[in-house]
């Protein structure tokens, strides 16, 4: 068991953000897992082809499965929607000393592996290399998906917000993964290994990851605020095909109108809705003018996205649907 110790002005000191660096590692995680099949099948099979020319054997070593990996190649991010090429700043603004260092540390007791040796002996030079593979690497497997990735992310920091509001922090702590629980002052992890971790005041980070599944990760050293990385809400159906229309609802609003309020199942974006039904955003944006009218739908600004929820009317016509034809509104079993 591993636990985080809260004190009173930590509490206040609670923060979510998005980060796509933080996203690419755990991405790195799930080529390697054998748990990512069941959840991102169709994203690996073609991730694997698109990546296959570049040094993937180096990132896996910075981010293996099993492990600790160094932390400054993913810093926590200082914004709640942060910007990659912002991330890869900070990560190349590493001093060289603390990159020879954590590297050394990650491999404690073991042989620094050929691929890492660099980072070792060369750290100013090895990192500027790895940005650029960074960047290949963004731009075959992650750019493509980035949007619908977003949206998941976006809509968990979404939904988090509320639970806070509602609950406060014990009830937003009780529902972030089956693995973690509230034992005041303590945030109590199921790892397999032990410690404690005294936040000093310095708060809590919560970074939300599609890829982290079924893990939970800690960046809990560096000059960084310190970091909780945990599966994000919706990653379970990412990567499902659109969804029926339902036939009852469509008779009623409209078919496309029926399949966007069946696909706000979590908090979505106007692209987010056009990739999954795999219509324009401009067709999209008019329907949702159509449902935020009849109070069907309701829009949340985050950031400089705006994403869109089902209403409480909206739940219902949804929910009743759902119960009519067994499966719509009801999204499949998953993170």
């Amino acid at each position: 068991m591993f636990g985080i110790q809260f004190a009173s002005a930590d509490l206040a000191n609670v923060r979510f953000a998005v980060s796509p660096l933080i996203e690419l590692w755990q991405s790195v995680r799930a080529l390697q897992s054998p748990a990512a099949k069941s959840l991102h099948a169709p994203w690996l099979a073609d991730a694997r082809d698109r990546v296959g020319d570049l040094d993937v054997a180096q990132l896996c070593a910075l981010q293996p499965i099993r492990g600790r990996s160094p932390d400054f190649i993913h810093p926590p991010p200082t914004e709640p929607l942060a910007k990659f090429e912002g991330e890869l700043a900070r990560m190349l603004a590493t001093p060289p000393a603390r990159i020879r260092l954590e590297v050394a540390s990650a491999y404690r007791g073991k042989p620094v592996p050929p691929s890492l040796r660099a980072f070792v002996e060369q750290p100013d030079a090895a990192v500027v290399r790895l940005a650029d593979l960074l960047r290949a690497y963004w731009q075959r497997a992650l750019a493509p998906n980035w949007d619908r990735i977003r949206t998941v992310l976006d809509g968990d920091v979404l939904y988090r917000a509320r639970q806070t509001a509602v609950g406060g922090m014990q009830t937003l702590f009780g529902d972030i993964d089956q693995k973690v629980r509230y034992e005041e002052p303590r945030l109590v992890l199921d790892k397999s290994w032990g410690g404690l971790l005294k936040l000093n005041g310095r708060g809590l980070l919560f970074v939300p990851s599609v890829f982290v599944w079924p893990a939970l990760v800690v960046v809990d050293e560096g000059p960084w605020q310190p970091t909780l990385i945990y599966p994000a809400r919706g990653s379970g159906v990412l990567w499902e095909p659109r969804w029926a229309t339902p036939e009852a609802l469509g008779a009623l609003i409209g078919k496309r109108r029926a399949s966007i309020l069946a696909s706000l199942d979590a908090p979505h974006s106007t692209t987010g809705l056009a990739r999954r039904l795999d219509v324009t955003p401009g067709n999209i944006s008019q329907h949702l003018g159509v449902l935020q009218n009849a109070g069907l739908v309701r829009s949340h600004r985050v950031g400089r996205s705006v994403l869109y929820s089902r209403s409480t009317m909206g739940e219902v016509l949804a929910h009743d649907e759902s119960r009519a034809n067994g499966h719509i509104g009801e999204p499949p079993p998953g993170p």
